[in-house]
């Protein structure tokens, strides 16, 4: 990086953070008059749009807003300060310049983040667990260097990682030291985790841990041990305290979606000081496929629906990774904008899809990310114009079939190609299902975005964003 480089670098981290600072401390009124000035400034209507939007959200009071003053007087400042340099403006900012450069020259443009398995080993034996049926095996520590590194060459600098437990290994910390200017999320199942470890999570400030929950007590430890829940509560507390940002994840099953779609979840969990919630979904697939797991298609939007009113009323960031396909106008696997390297360095389309053409063991990451493979994928995104249906495997199963039994190489573990081929007629009559209840709500949002006193003789125009 050259002097000019660094220089602006420098000056959008001190400008970002003293306005992070006003955000944390300026009263409303304040900041409505910020927006004011600062809508004369960008020369695009889109920016001035948005200044606009983020204008309503003060003049509302937002709980959205809410999250960004927890953020900023709820962490450690040696955390806070990461979490603005290494996200807000490695990640956000210059990232996303770095990652137009690259398209500019590569003709690819980067995924946001990567997903990326250390170990497949674990200390719980949770059943219907999405990873139980792999190897059991550590990715190479040089190879999880090289490949943070190509990250970074690319603009990305955020990296998720999962398993196995990643905790199992201790070299990780050594990683998180050497590349201080990343982010780094840790899903984790927490057990590992106690006071010195918090101590080296404040010491570092650019690890963010997401605690696996399945819910209150009798959920949690009756998919991960008697006892887990208790165990996890002692190690939120001990977060809160140290002022460490930590998020929880969630999988939405049969079982536990009245629990995980309750106020007194949601409430629990901000006042443990759980800052975001990812919920993913079980799906059929890694140790024994159980399809009795499964939300079903109703439950499945009654997730969708309460997220909805989750967003607009609790001070909490909100992820969900088959709900938000408004948010990413569709799939984000095969590098669209993220993918999964697994321990044994195969590259997956995603965590969940389970084959691969490359490994990274053999080729590098900018190699795997325009394989053959991940650009075919690629290419049929979105799979449709509803967004509420975004997935490859459970609602365009006939898609992801074609990626995986023509277009891959390989399948990346024993029993994963059950998925699609004896699985398939489950699969296709739930995919039916919900999309039956997806095209309702959809259609639903199209009509409330574009009212026909609005939308009279002319085309109404699909894909609403939010």
């Amino acid at each position: 990086m050259d002097f000019y480089q660094r220089a602006k670098r420098y000056s959008i981290e001190k400008f970002t953070t003293s306005a992070f600072s006003l955000l944390a401390n300026a009263s409303t009124e304040n900041l409505v008059r910020l927006t004011h000035l600062a809508e004369k400034i960008p020369q695009k209507e889109s920016y001035r749009e948005k200044i606009q939007w983020i204008r309503t959200l003060f003049q509302t009071h937002h709980p959205g807003l809410a999250i960004a003053r927890r953020v900023l007087s709820e962490t450690h400042p040696h955390h806070r300060k990461r979490i603005i340099s290494n996200f807000i403006v490695n990640q956000l900012l210059v990232g996303t310049n770095r990652r137009k450069a690259f398209e500019a020259e590569r003709g690819f443009y980067p995924p946001d983040a990567m997903l990326i398995s250390p170990t497949m080993r674990c200390n719980l034996n949770c059943y219907g667990c999405y990873a139980g049926a792999y190897s059991q095996e550590d990715l190479p520590y040089e190879v999880l260097d090289r490949v943070v590194g190509e990250c970074k060459e690319m603009g990305i600098h955020l990296v998720l990682m999962t398993g196995g437990e990643p905790f199992l290994r201790k070299d990780l910390f050594d990683l998180f030291e050497k590349h201080e200017e990343m982010m780094f999320q840790i899903y984790t199942n927490a057990t590992l985790i106690d006071d010195k470890m918090v101590d080296r999570f404040v010491a570092l400030g650019n690890v963010v841990p997401a605690i696996s929950l399945e819910g209150f007590r009798e959920e949690t430890d009756g998919r991960r041990g008697k006892g887990l829940f208790d165990r996890i509560v002692k190690v939120m507390d001990g977060l809160k305290e140290a002022g460490i940002f930590f998020a929880v994840s969630t999988t939405q099953t049969s079982r536990n979606t009245d629990i995980l779609t309750s106020d007194a979840f949601v409430d629990f969990l901000v006042e443990k000081g759980c800052l975001l919630i990812w919920n993913f979904h079980y799906v059929p697939i890694g140790r024994e496929p159980d399809f009795s797991l499964m939300a079903s298609p109703e439950q499945r939007n009654r997730m969708r629906e309460r997220l909805v009113y989750f967003r607009a009323t609790k001070p909490m960031l909100f992820v969900d990774f088959w709900n938000d396909g408004c948010l990413t106008q569709g799939c984000i696997a095969a590098g669209r904008k993220y993918f999964h390297v697994n321990a044994q360095g195969d590259v997956e389309p995603c965590v969940f899809c389970h084959f691969a053409s490359d490994n990274i063991k053999e080729k590098s990451l900018i190699e795997a990310l325009n394989s053959p493979l991940f650009r075919e994928i690629r290419s049929h995104q979105p799979y449709s114009e509803n967004y509420f249906r975004p997935c490859l495997l459970i609602d365009h199963p006939q898609e992801g079939r074609k990626f995986a039994l023509q277009h891959a190489k390989y399948f990346t573990h024993e029993g994963a190609e059950q998925f699609f081929t004896e699985f398939a007629q489950v699969i296709d009559r739930y995919a039916e299902a919900y999309g039956e209840i997806a095209e309702a709500a959809w259609r639903e949002k199209i009509e409330t975005q574009n009212p026909p006193s609005l939308s009279a003789g002319k085309k109404a125009v699909g894909r609403p964003g939010g």
